[in-house]
């Protein structure tokens, strides 16, 4: 069976997409049989952006590892959201190594259903007390966390669903995206609160992508980091070889079954 990547949370702008992209073309260069999904059926940037790379690819003549995106079925009008995406898993799920699902950053009974199927649910968060609110309700005057908020209290209702029906936990990761060099204060305070909150909750924290302009530049040609050399960037400047690090520290962190990170 596929071991299921879920990336979601319910904000937009986190960087759910580039973390799907990322991760699963990853996986596609380490020979690894991976599928994709959109749950996002209004933008589908995840979608797009591996549309944009079918496109580049074919106009430049090249061929690069790719994750093998599927559209959810049309199906019955009557019938459930959940039969569309049940059917979109099961007809990757023999022959895919991997399927990554990008979740919308809000929440709808396709995601739900989503968080219950993830082996690993990794949810993107931006360093800062506004997306940090999604996870837990903190207490104004002390910092302290009073509880948590409905995102996390959504992945606990997966994780009892997955409990009943007698599968493996989720392994839950939140990865603190556009970590800047600024701001020391307010990242260290974030910091801690997250590994207070996980702590009560049971996740993982890993660092994610810093704020970088390659990762806008990469999206209308469907690269990713891992691809600059291989349409001629023959010498990566600072930034890229930091960011191509920061990929590689999150693969390893993820610690997918029978995986090795070799790039």
């Amino acid at each position: 069976m596929a071991h299921i990547i879920v990336v979601g949370n319910e904000k937009g702008g986190s960087g759910k997409s580039t973390t799907c992209m990322h991760v699963a073309t990853a996986l596609a260069r380490m020979g690894k049989r991976v599928g994709a999904l959109d749950l996002d059926l209004r933008q589908r940037s995840f979608g797009r952006y591996l549309e944009n790379r079918r496109a580049y690819l074919a106009q430049a003549g090249l061929d690069l590892p790719t994750p093998d995106y599927h559209d959810l079925p049309d199906t019955d009008p009557a019938a459930a959201q959940d039969d569309r995406l049940a059917r979109a898993v099961e007809a990757m799920d023999a022959t895919k190594d991997f399927i990554v699902i990008d979740c919308p950053g809000s929440h709808t009974r396709l995601s739900q259903l989503a968080h219950t199927m993830a082996d690993t649910l990794i949810t993107p968060l931006n360093d800062s007390f506004v997306d940090f609110d999604l996870l837990a309700r903190v207490d104004p005057a002390t910092g302290r966390v009073k509880g948590p908020s409905i995102y996390a209290e959504m992945v606990w209702g997966a994780r009892q669903v997955r409990a009943q029906e007698g599968l493996k936990p989720i392994d839950w990761i939140v990865v603190r995206n556009r970590l800047g060099a600024q701001q020391m204060h307010n990242k260290k305070k974030v910091g801690a609160a997250l590994e207070d909150l996980s702590r009560r909750i049971g996740f993982r924290v890993l660092p994610g992508f810093s704020e970088r302009v390659i990762f806008r530049e990469l999206f209308p040609r469907g690269l990713t980091l891992l691809d600059l050399k291989d349409t001629g960037v023959d010498q990566l400047n600072l930034s890229n070889v930091a960011a191509r690090q920061e990929l590689r520290d999150l693969m390893g962190g993820l610690k997918l079954p029978s995986l090795t990170v070799g790039f």
